[in-house]
């Protein structure tokens, strides 16, 4: 069977759990492609960067990012789409006219890519991208499935209660990362009885291994507790309140450097308040980074703190977890889910500097709790996390989606 994995981007630094899903498929035997917008460079991933043939599996859209150049190529993309797939390209016009020649033809400009790939299944790896697109399960003659992540239900089409009635409807299959969004998604309006799997990130231990222990010190000041955190520069993630935590930490005489990895357009914000809670020579914006720097920052750590105040499972504080890191971080959404509280780390209300603080000064205060949640973090990744397992659910959910036929049969 093949199965079609529609990104926005591929592969993007701060989705590694797509890239890790894609290949992990493609050597579990699938045929499975991604379709995306726009490509970002490979060099950063080394087991997409040596491995040509899957470069092959990577689609970009026809362009559209202005209408004279996508109309001048309207044309060159029909031809080649009904050269490389006839019938599929025929069942698509089929179904589609019906709605009209002008949308019809935008549509399938934007669709060209997929269409030329015949896919059993099409799935959406996040829910915002399939809304206004389930009419794909019909012209394709596909299944239909779609990942429903903490973007696309906290956040897209909240003033419109219908924004997924579509995709309640047509979609055969829902994934989500564990039971906080999935609980989202029925308050949403997705049916009780709709077809779905929860299955969590996943961690290689391998490759997420930790440097070994050396300096148990305790924290003084010549000694200052490594902080360290990972994501895109958003205002969910909360990144405010753990300035405001070490503003705490600092005025309470803990020595401590904090270091956030990732970019973003919150960058400003984050920087002034650096500047206002007197903060310069504590914290360090180190951009995005590649994921091998990202490893060896989380050697360097001590603790990692993730403040989100929206969050829908948080892959980076699972890797954290994987590098024997303990974890501070908030309660926001499926965190709780994540970081076992007083055993992998600690688990503070979102929004509580307050609270941050104190968990953070108590793991500085001593070096065998960090030792011992380390231990237990890395212990937990390698039990429930791994990449076999999860790869094996991903199986098992698209042979599920695939039990029907999409409605007519697919016309190959």
């Amino acid at each position: 069977m093949r199965l079609v994995l529609i990104v926005p981007r591929f592969p993007r630094l701060s989705e590694t759990f797509i890239v890790s899903k894609f290949i992990g498929l493609a050597d579990a035997g699938w045929d499975v492609h991604v379709v995306c917008t726009d490509t970002d460079p490979w060099t950063p991933f080394p087991q997409l960067a040596n491995r040509p043939a899957l470069r092959r599996r990577v689609h970009r859209q026809w362009p559209h990012d202005s209408a004279a150049r996508a109309a001048l190529l309207w044309l060159p993309a029909l031809l080649l789409t009904l050269l490389r797939a006839p019938r599929a390209t025929l069942r698509y016009w089929r179904q589609a006219w019906g709605g009209g020649l002008r949308r019809a033809a935008r549509q399938f400009y934007l669709d060209a890519a997929l269409v030329a790939l015949s896919p059993d299944i099409v799935h959406f790896e996040f829910g915002a991208l399939a809304a206004g697109r389930t009419y794909l399960k019909r012209r394709l003659g596909c299944r239909l499935s779609v990942s429903l992540r903490g973007y696309d239900l906290n956040y897209v089409g909240l003033d419109d209660p219908d924004h997924y009635a579509a995709l309640w409807r047509d979609a055969d299959a829902i994934h989500t990362l564990g039971h906080d969004l999935w609980q989202r998604a029925l308050r949403r309006g997705c049916p009780a009885d709709k077809p779905h799997a929860l299955i969590p990130p996943a961690v290689d231990a391998d490759r997420f291994r930790p440097a070994p222990a050396t300096d148990d010190a305790a924290i003084g000041r010549d000694r200052p507790l490594r902080l360290l955190s990972v994501g895109r520069l958003e205002w969910k993630k909360g990144y405010e309140y753990g300035l405001e935590a070490v503003a705490l930490l600092k005025a309470e005489g803990v020595p401590v450097r904090y270091r956030i990895v990732g970019g973003g357009a919150y960058l400003e914000p984050l920087a002034f308040a650096r500047h206002r809670l007197g903060l310069e020579a504590e914290v360090e914006f180190l951009g995005p980074r590649p994921p091998a720097d990202v490893l060896d920052e989380l050697r360097r750590a001590d603790v990692f703190l993730h403040p989100a105040v929206s969050e829908g499972f948080g892959n980076a504080v699972l890797e954290a977890q994987a590098m024997a890191l303990p974890v501070v971080c908030s309660d926001a959404d499926g965190l709780a889910e994540n970081v076992a509280d007083g055993l992998t780390g600690f688990v503070a209300p979102r929004r509580d500097p307050a609270a941050l603080a104190e968990a953070l000064a108590r793991l500085a205060a001593d070096a065998a709790l960090r030792r011992q949640m380390g231990a237990a973090g890395r212990e937990r990744a390698q039990a429930c996390f791994r990449p076999a397992a999860q790869i094996a659910a991903f199986d098992r959910f698209y042979r599920e989606s695939a039990g029907g036929n999409g409605g007519d049969d697919h016309a190959r």
